[in-house]
């Protein structure tokens, strides 16, 4: 096809890589700046790992769908949230898993698993067809009353994420600290925007839908951090730490980062493949990792491998969806 010649498609691909390879790093350099300055200013650790870290590894998402709505994308915006959902339990969890099998804590089975599917099943319904202002509200207080609960019932009873974040944190100043946590939120930043010029270009290139880039390139980008912080903590076995994060980051992106594009910029989701097959996709992980977890209580290597393929037939059947949307008259039959 001609497009595939065409400049834009090489500055879109430029864009798109460097991006995230920006958010990489300075998502992880603001997640360990701002756990720092917290643990510096003695702060709570128990606020470190429910809120600086949840919301830290949730940063990407929360610039990525706030710009792409603000551009009026909201598509691509919803599309990142519900493809980092369902990546964060298939893909993330299941690379996790085939490192080392991960035992399920009973302090996790009791309130971080319940908040987070609660979370995605609240997004899910809210935002199916569309998001209005009040939905927007309606997932903040959510998230307020979500973390509420967390930290309440985390008191007296130190999460390891929080106790890894202590034990990690690098020696300086807290001014040296403070800088390095404002040099990552701007290279956040930075890298949030390349990446949504690069996939709005991309779906405008290659004639993709906004709803299936965001659910694919645009959420594995953004879900580094989590890839990331798992693989570290399957192989040092901090399975409390690899679950809180994952969990913790699916209640960030359906309430924090929907409750804000929801009342950025409200509208209709027209894009049939991410109303259909990507929320039910989302909504049937988030179930199911939720019933695995409370019935098994383990999740082997076996079942890394079933997340993981998951994902991969979650993309194929979101990819003929948007490719008979985008190409309608092109296709043979």
């Amino acid at each position: 096809m001609e497009f595939l010649s065409e400049p834009t498609l090489v500055v879109a691909l430029l864009e798109i890589a460097f991006g995230v390879a920006l958010l990489g790093w300075a998502a992880d350099t603001f997640v360990e700046g701002a756990a720092a300055v917290a643990c510096a200013a003695r702060v709570s650790p128990i606020l470190v790992g429910a809120v600086i870290i949840g919301f830290g590894t949730s940063a990407p998402e929360l610039l990525v769908s706030g710009i792409a709505a603000f551009n009026g994308d909201l598509n691509l915006g919803v599309g990142n949230i519900v493809g980092s959902n369902v990546a964060n339990i298939t893909l993330v969890l299941g690379l996790a898993a085939m490192i080392v099998p991960l035992t399920v804590s009973r302090p996790v089975l009791i309130r971080e698993a319940p908040v987070s599917l609660l979370s995605v099943l609240v997004f899910a319904y809210l935002a199916t067809g569309g998001l209005e202002r009040w939905e927007g509200i309606v997932l903040l207080v959510v998230l307020a009353a979500s973390l509420a609960w967390l930290i309440g019932g985390g008191m007296g009873n130190s999460r390891p994420l929080a106790e890894d974040a202590a034990q990690q944190q690098p020696t300086g100043s807290v001014l040296r600290h403070s800088y390095q946590t404002v040099v990552g939120l701007a290279g956040t930043v930075a890298g949030a925007q390349l990446l949504v010029w690069g996939a709005t270009a991309l779906a405008e290139t290659v004639g993709l839908t906004g709803g299936f880039i965001g659910f694919t390139l645009v959420a594995l980008g953004t879900s580094l951090p989590e890839l990331v912080t798992a693989v570290v903590a399957a192989r040092k076995g901090a399975t409390e730490l690899l679950l809180g994060n994952l969990l913790g980051s699916n209640l960030f992106n359906s309430l924090a980062v929907g409750g804000v594009i929801a009342w950025i910029a409200p509208g209709a989701i027209d894009d049939r493949a991410l109303r259909t097959i990507g929320m039910t996709v989302m909504v049937l992980v988030a179930v199911g990792a939720w019933v695995a977890m409370v019935t098994l209580r383990r999740v082997h290597r076996f079942e890394g491998v079933i997340l993981m393929a998951s994902w991969l037939v979650a993309v194929i059947l979101m990819a003929r969806t948007s490719f008979e949307d985008a190409f309608t008259g092109w296709l043979p039959g």
